[in-house]
């Protein structure tokens, strides 16, 4: 009797025990390793396991496992939960039942050779179903004994479905705490990657930002081309790099700057175009990507003619630097460490900034030329007056054309660079971070409160706020510079032919086609005139070719592109639809939010469509909606006025007169 007093003493403290544990532990394992502790104490518990079970996946893992026969398995490892007739374990969770059997019982379910469970036999097996409020199962708990001298009675088997209660009832607040923190762990982690993503942006625009400033210097060649190599190797790993410039008057190749690891100086300054890996890559007019083994296979079949340099490479990528399909040159990168390879991400990053290279250095040369033909005209009589206007005008149309044919490439990244909207974002970022490590800090210590956390969100509303309005006041900026580039004015309503502006923009926008099986096809009258906003009807055009390229259709997959536009009276529709991915109802409701992205990581910013939907709705005075299905395109339907001076006079004519 007195034993028997003791042993249920032990039950109590060892019951007490558990429902201490649960309130101080947040880690099921350690959890379960106190109760087996406390359990050997009051029973033979030499060989004891828990497995819990997730319903939405299927699956179980064993989080904790101690058998004096069998391997322990990864706590973390999730396995398919079995049926009832494979395995014992599978049984206790799926019937939600105790289970007790000897060695002999659990031959006997052996039946036609066919076994049931996949560790060692037991003498005694004993295991209870983990269960919910709701009577669901969470698992299911197990002691078993090898040895017949250890085995389970009546009042061993009460006990044991009695702690399994207890244990059942803790599991579910650790499991709730587990699930949070995984959460938290999880969105931790994606906050990481969109910061590094921003934060990569920041880095390439700063970068496009620093060439628009190199173009407008007065500087000499190795100088630009000096600073052209720190700029993109803050980008890329580019220990070795040159510059190629094509000169069409000769056709030749020369190398004004080259930096190599292991050839001080490059293998010849000046070369006939056809020879080494620039000549190709100015052949083929897109950017390549190679690596030592179709480096040599290019040589063998020979698109390569006398290979210049090194060929001993681990990496190489070039790209051609055109404007107006047009080459000015290649910038080429390469690696001989096989730790540093680059990637398609890589190349498409070099192949942007070739093209802004190119830019520059046309605008360069055009500038060089102007200058040395006034040059030349000051010290002729004024006879030459005429010509030397006429030369200036040139010069003015060549810079106007120019700025038009780089608008679609290089406004985005200049106006991001404009300080005070880009400053008050990277604050507001910072903040949030703070604020989040913050967070993060009190729920480690575990003095995380309701109103914390509530509090905690609020801030995060009210920093996304901040970063919304003045990442839509830098979309803004973004078509005053287009503005300014086009018309000399942020703001002015001008006439235009809608369909010679719309052939200018889809020029604009061919090195992004350029390398795309993408066709585009362009359905306007000839005599449609606009009295309205060209700036944001350029950007809108190019927000819808570019989210089709990089949402609707994968890298190399061909596809479609309309655009129809008619008139129905004073209004002008204005239809666009492509043939690409589509997306699916619930995708489709959140098409105009800002940051919607389907390419999160991948070259979508979430800005696109609803960049769009502001300008159709304001500076056009429109309407705008989209449909989709899977697999079936997307298609925008927009609503604009033909003249939206004449809609602006009507609605406020005092405004407009004192204007």
């Amino acid at each position: 009797m007195e034993s028997r007093l003791n042993r249920l003493e032990a039950v109590q403290a060892m019951l007490l025990e558990i429902g201490q544990k649960s309130t101080t532990c947040s880690d099921i394992t350690e959890f379960i390793r106190s109760v087996h502790k406390a359990l050997g104490r009051i029973m033979y518990s030499a060989n004891f396991y828990v497995a819990l079970s997730d319903r939405e996946d299927g699956s179980v893992r064993f989080v904790y496992f101690v058998d004096e026969l069998d391997p322990t398995p990864d706590p973390r490892e999730k396995v398919r939960l079995a049926s009832p007739d494979e395995s014992p374990t599978a049984w206790v969770i799926l019937n939600r039942d105790t289970l007790v059997m000897t060695a002999d019982e659990h031959a006997a379910r052996k039946t036609g050779g066919k076994v049931w469970g996949a560790g060692s036999t037991a003498e005694h097996w004993m295991g209870c179903p983990l269960l919910d409020q709701q009577h669901a199962a969470l698992g299911a708990i197990v002691i078993q004994s090898y040895s017949k001298k250890h085995t389970f009675n009546q009042e061993d088997q009460a006990l044991f479905a009695l702690i399994a209660n207890h244990v059942s009832v803790a599991l579910q607040g650790l499991q709730s705490v587990d699930r949070l923190e995984r959460a938290v762990q999880e969105r931790t982690a994606l906050l990481a990657h969109e910061v590094a993503e921003r934060t990569r942006a920041e880095t390439v625009q700063h970068a496009l930002y620093e060439i628009a400033n190199l173009s407008a210097s007065a500087i000499d060649a190795q100088m630009l081309s000096a600073s052209l190599h720190k700029i993109i190797s803050a980008l890329i790993v580019a220990e070795n790099f040159l510059i190629a410039l094509y000169h069409p008057e000769t056709k030749e190749i020369s190398i004004p700057y080259f930096v190599d690891q292991k050839d001080a100086e490059a293998p010849v300054k000046r070369f006939r175009y056809g020879v080494g890996m620039s000549s190709y890559v100015l052949a083929c007019k897109q950017a390549s990507l190679h690596d030592a083994h179709s480096y040599a296979r290019l040589v063998a079949d020979g698109l390569i003619n006398e290979p210049l340099g090194s060929t001993d490479i681990a990496s190489w990528m070039g790209a051609p630097m055109l404007v107006h399909d047009q080459p000015y040159g290649v910038i080429i990168v390469q690696s001989y460490d096989p730790a540093i390879v680059y990637t398609q991400a890589d190349l498409e990053l070099l192949a942007f900034m070739a093209s802004h290279v190119a830019v520059a250095i046309a605008r360069m040369q055009a500038d060089r030329a102007i200058r040395k033909a006034k040059e030349r005209l000051e010290n002729q009589n004024a006879a030459l007056n005429a010509a030397l206007r006429a030369l200036q005008e040139a010069q003015s149309e060549l810079v106007r054309q120019e700025k038009l044919a780089s608008l679609g490439r290089l406004v985005a990244g200049v106006a991001h660079e404009i300080n005070t909207p880009l400053g008050i974002c990277v604050t507001a970022t910072s903040h949030l971070v703070q604020e989040l490590k913050l967070t993060r800090e009190e729920l480690d210590a575990g003095e995380m409160t309701e109103d914390s956390l509530q509090q905690f969100f609020e801030i995060i509303d009210q920093s996304l706020r901040i970063l919304t309005t003045n990442t839509q006041r830098a979309a803004a900026l973004v078509r005053s510079f287009k503005q300014v580039a086009v018309d000399q004015s942020s703001d002015a309503i001008r006439s235009f032919n809608l369909k010679g502006y719309l052939d200018e923009v889809l020029l604009s926008l061919q090195p992004k086609l350029k390398g795309r099986p993408v066709r585009v096809e362009l359905e306007c009258a000839p005599d449609i005139s606009l009295d309205s906003f060209p700036g944001a009807v350029s950007q809108i055009v190019t927000n819808l070719v570019v989210n089709s390229l990089v949402h609707g259709f994968e890298q190399g997959q061909a596809g479609h592109i309309r655009i129809a536009v008619r008139l129905d009276g004073e209004q002008v529709l204005f239809d666009y639809g492509d043939d690409g991915a589509g997306m699916s109802k619930d995708m489709l409701a959140q098409l105009f939010d800002p940051f919607f992205t389907t390419k999160r990581g991948q070259g979508g910013s979430g800005l696109g469509a609803h960049i769009l939907f502001n300008l159709v709705t304001g500076p056009l005075g429109g309407t705008v909606r989209a449909e989709s299905e899977p697999g079936k395109g997307l298609r925008y339907h927009l609503q604009f006025p033909r003249s939206r001076r004449a809609a602006m006079l009507a609605v406020s004519p005092v405004r407009e007169s004192a204007g």
